[in-house]
C-alpha cells in the first residue's frame, strides 16, 4: 500500500496529549508520521523537538524522531493526502447541559475531507458516544471515497503513554475482517496483543472502562465521607481492608476524581442510556461535590474568614501539568467566598495567579493538598495541612 502513499500515518489532532505520544511511539518503530494540528504554537514546539506538555519518556524519542525526519508537525490539512493511515484524535467534550458533542469527530473529518484518498484507512482514536463510528462510516460513504473506517480507542493514562502504548492490549474494531486486519497490522507495530471487536462493542468498552474508574473513585470518596463524619481515619480502615486481601485490592484512596475523561465519559454513557444511568449520576454528585464537602468540614474546624488558605496543586492529578477539569479550581472558587485570602501553587503549571511553594508556605495559615504532587510529601511547616490523599502517611481525617 505504501507504493500509493509517501507516508505511513497522518494524525489529525496530532500535537495533543493523545495524538503526540502515539505519533512519537509509531515513529520510534520506524514509521513515517505527520502530525496535523490547528494549534500553530504546538506545531512549532513539536518541530523544534520540544514536548509541549509533560509525558514521561517522550522527550528523547521526540527529539530522535524529528532529527531523523520520521516525525513532522504541520498546520496544513493536505498532510492527510500523503498517508496510508489517517488517525483522528480530537476532543469529545460534553456541553454545559452534560450532553455529548456527537459532531466533534465528524467535524474534524469534514475539515480535511477534500484530502482523503481512495485506499486509505481512517482510524478513529477519540472516545466517542456509541454510534459515532457508524455516523462516520455514512459520512465517508457520502464523500464518495473508498476509505475504510476502524475504531481503535486510546487506552493510555497521561504521563504513562510511552509505557502503556507498548504494553497494553489494543482494541481494534471495524465492520469487515479485512478492515480489522489492516488496523491490526498498524497497531502491531506497538503491541502483539490485539483484541478485535465490532465498533459498537469497542465504543462501549472505552466508556465502560472510564466510567468504572469514576464510579470506583466515587465509592472511595463516599466511604471517606462516611468515616470522616464519624471521626475516623478512612486510610487506616482502607489499609486494613486491603492488607493481604485480594478482593479489596482495587479500593482506591479518596481524592479529587477529575480530568478531561472520566467525568465526561460517564456523562456520555448516561446520555446513551437516556439519562437512566442512576449509578453514573450518583458518582458525579459524589465526586463533583467533594470540594463543597471539604470546605464545609474546614468551616467546622477553622475560622476561615480570618485565614489565608494555600491550595497546593492545581492540576487534575499528581505529576501532571494538565489543569483540565481539575477540581482544585472548584475548591479555589468556593474558598474565595469563605476565606480571607486564597493562594495557589503548582510545580508544573504556569499561571500568573500562582505563587511559588515557598511563598505559599510562608503566607498561609492553612494548607490544602488538592493535587498530590511528589513535592508535597515532605513539607516542613507548622501550619495545619488538610490532606485527603494521605500523602506521606498523613491522616486523611478532616
Amino acid at each position: 500500500m505504501m507504493t500509493q502513499f509517501s507516508r505511513h500515518v497522518t494524525i489529525v489532532g496530532g500535537c495533543g496529549r493523545v495524538g503526540l505520544p502515539l505519533g512519537v511511539a509509531l515513529a520510534s518503530r520506524g514509521l513515517s508520521v505527520a502530525l496535523y494540528d490547528i494549534n500553530a504554537g504546538a506545531v512549532a514546539t513539536v518541530n523544534a523537538a520540544i514536548m509541549p506538555f509533560v509525558e514521561d519518556g517522550a522527550a528523547g524519542l521526540l527529539a530522535e524522531a524529528v532529527a531523523t525526519g520520521l516525525l513532522q508537525a504541520t498546520t496544513d490539512p493536505a498532510a492527510v493526502t500523503s498517508a496510508e493511515h489517517v488517525v483522528v484524535i480530537v476532543g469529545t467534550p460534553v456541553d454545559e447541559h452534560l450532553n455529548p458533542d456527537l459532531a466533534a469527530v465528524p467535524r474534524a473529518i469534514r475539515g480535511c475531507a477534500e484530502h482523503l484518498r481512495d485506499g486509505q484507512l481512517l482510524v478513529l482514536r477519540s472516545t466517542v458516544h456509541p454510534g459515532v463510528t457508524a455516523l462516520v462510516e455514512r459520512l465517508v460513504a457520502d464523500l464518495g471515497v473508498a476509505v475504510e473506517v476502524a475504531f481503535c480507542p486510546e487506552r493510555i493514562a497521561e504521563g504513562r503513554a510511552m509505557t502503556e502504548l507498548f504494553e497494553l492490549p489494543q482494541i481494534v474494531a471495524a465492520r469487515s475482517p479485512e478492515t480489522v486486519a489492516r488496523a491490526e497490522k498498524l497497531f502491531r507495530h506497538l503491541t502483539e496483543r490485539i483484541v478485535p471487536l465490532v465498533p459498537e462493542e469497542a465504543e462501549l468498552a472505552k466508556l465502560f472502562t472510564n466510567t468504572w474508574r469514576y464510579v470506583k473513585f466515587a465509592t472511595a470518596n463516599q466511604f471517606w465521607m462516611m468515616a470522616n463524619d464519624y471521626g475516623l481515619d478512612f486510610e487506616r480502615i482502607r489499609r486494613a481492608i486491603r492488607y493481604d486481601y485480594p478482593r479489596a485490592a482495587d479500593l482506591p484512596a479518596p481524592g479529587f476524581a477529575a480530568g478531561p475523561c472520566l467525568f465526561k465519559d460517564t456523562m456520555q454513557l448516561a446520555a446513551f442510556t437516556n439519562n437512566t444511568f442512576v449509578l453514573g449520576h450518583a458518582a458525579m454528585m459524589v465526586n463533583e461535590g467533594l470540594p463543597l464537602y471539604l470546605v464545609s468540614r474546614l468551616e467546622r474546624r477553622f475560622e476561615l474568614g480570618t485565614m489565608t488558605v494555600g491550595i497546593l496543586g492545581m492540576s487534575f492529578k499528581a505529576g501532571s501539568d494538565d489543569p483540565r477539569e481539575s477540581l482544585a479550581y472548584k475548591l479555589r472558587k468556593i474558598l474565595l467566598l469563605k476565606a480571607r485570602e486564597v493562594l495557589c501553587t503548582d510545580p508544573l503549571l504556569a499561571d500568573d495567579r500562582f505563587l511559588s511553594l515557598g511563598e505559599v508556605l510562608a503566607r498561609a495559615d492553612l494548607l490544602v493538598i488538592a493535587a498530590p504532587h511528589p513535592e508535597y510529601r515532605s513539607l516542613t511547616t507548622t501550619v495545619p495541612i488538610v490532606d485527603i490523599w494521605g500523602q506521606a502517611g498523613r491522616s486523611v481525617l478532616v
